[in-house]
């Protein structure tokens, strides 16, 4: 599997992106795909995960009621709605895929990831 991501951007506080991760190769092994995100000097985390069949969704705590994943199992596509951006948000945003069933935040569940897109919110 291919993944690669795009959409990032910048905006102002309280506005919106639209984050795009898009899949090729031996999609069908997936069972799994996630969004972390890593600020300048520190380390990567966790945004939002959502199970490749069924479309379960989990976000993290600091992204809930903001951000929706989302996916297009034709399309082999997933998405990051991003409303209500704040400053804290800016970060380089990275999709991953996995096969495995460890916990959604984990990083080692994840077998492929794409490159970074840069999603700036100015304050």
């Amino acid at each position: 599997v291919q993944l690669q991501a795009f959409g990032g951007g910048l905006v102002q506080a309280g506005g919106s992106l639209r984050l795009s991760c898009a899949a090729s190769g031996r999609t069908f092994s997936m069972y799994r795909m996630g969004w972390f995100r890593q600020a300048p000097g520190k380390e990567r985390v966790p945004v939002a995960a959502i199970t490749w069949s069924s479309g379960t969704q989990y976000y993290a705590d600091s992204v809930k009621g903001r951000f929706t994943i989302s996916r297009d199992n034709a399309k082999n596509t997933m998405s990051l709605q991003m409303n209500d951006l704040k400053p804290e948000d800016t970060a380089v945003y990275y999709c991953a895929a996995g096969s495995s069933r460890y916990r959604w935040q984990q990083e080692f569940g994840y077998d492929v990831w794409g490159q970074g897109t840069l999603v700036t919110v100015s304050s």
